[in-house]
């Protein structure tokens, strides 16, 4: 009897785990550990005053610490599952993997948004945008709120659902070290960024190595985001073109792609003024402003994401199951 490849079921398991459950608040999660350190290790190293140069090492080392540490620390914990029983390794590898996909998180971060300001309650609005975004919310216009839950949605397509699927298929084909580790590897990366990869102090040269990092390992991710986006939008070409036109514009080499993309698929516009602790800030206008933003809109960016990710896992699913049965076709 054939055996089913344990890294292909790995990966649907998960992939269906975060589609109906995804992150219970009142359980543990991955990302905390990593938050927990990086944010012990900077004010650590914050409250030492040290020089441009010993703080550049002390982001070397903590980038690569808690990068490396996150995937080795998942590899162990799935060999010790794996060593109790083989199907207590599988469900382990599961759950860790799923973590690692933010698909329903993301959707339900849009919508736990969205549903005051469809029933018209604006400053509930504000106060769940603000649990999302890093912007000033308290003056937001309706407008402006759903552009920011758009850019959200947008950005994080790329972070936090379809890079770590990159990562774990990734893993997946290499067998001595599987999807698990890699994914934590990435969401580690990631993590690091979105708390010290900023170009103001103290981060300056604290973050510089895991920012740089970042955008490293989420550029071809990201790049094949944009393609798939664009096949899915219909219109690949206006998409791209607009994509070389606009995102370029962004300090970002990723979220800049990332963000056009979706507003290019969807004919809307996004990017312009943003205020943070106060002080304004000018992102680039990115796609063309065709349509206005609106809920139905900001759920077609979800559907476009699932897509993806479906899509992803469709082709990974059949080249592992594929490559299972060829010896049996030849056989024959």
């Amino acid at each position: 009897m054939l055996c089913v490849n344990k890294a292909a079921v790995i990966l649907l398991l998960a992939a269906s785990l975060d589609y109906l459950i995804g992150d219970p608040w009142n359980l543990p999660h991955p990302v905390q550990l990593m938050g927990w350190i990086i944010s012990k290790f900077t004010k650590f190293i914050v409250n030492l005053s040290w020089g441009k140069l010993a703080k550049r090492l002390a982001g070397i080392i903590l980038g690569v610490g808690v990068i490396i540490g996150s995937g080795a620390i998942g590899y162990l914990i799935v060999r010790g599952a794996n060593w109790i029983d083989p199907l207590v390794g599988i469900a382990v590898e599961v759950i860790i993997l799923a973590s690692c996909f933010a698909g329903r998180s993301l959707r339900s971060a849009a919508v736990d948004v969205l549903k005051p300001l469809i029933d018209r309650d604006i400053e509930t609005a504000r106060s769940k945008l603000s649990l999302y975004v890093g912007r000033d919310t308290e003056n937001l216009s309706e407008s402006e709120i759903l552009r920011a839950v758009l850019e959200t949605v947008a950005e994080n397509a790329t972070d936090g659902v379809t890079a770590p699927l990159f990562y774990a298929i990734l893993g997946a084909f290499l067998p001595s070290v599987g999807s698990v580790p890699l994914a934590l590897a990435y969401k580690a990366a990631s993590t690091l960024d979105s708390m010290v990869g900023y170009r103001q102090e103290p981060y300056t040269d604290l973050g510089w190595f895991s920012a740089q990092l970042e955008d490293r390992l989420t550029w071809l991710p990201c790049r094949l985001t944009v393609l798939t986006i664009s096949l899915l939008s219909g219109k690949p070409q206006q998409v791209w073109s607009l994509c070389r036109r606009d995102a370029i514009l962004d300090p970002s080499p990723n979220s800049g792609w990332s963000e056009c993309a979706y507003a290019a698929a969807l004919g809307v516009q996004l990017g312009g003024t943003n205020y943070y602790g106060g002080e304004i800030k000018e992102k680039p206008l990115l796609g063309d402003r065709a349509e206005s933003i609106t809920p139905s809109k900001i759920d077609r960016a979800l559907q476009l994401t699932r897509y993806c990710f479906l899509i992803w896992l469709a082709i990974v699913l059949s080249v592992l199951l594929g490559g299972q049965f060829l010896p049996e076709i030849y056989s024959l």
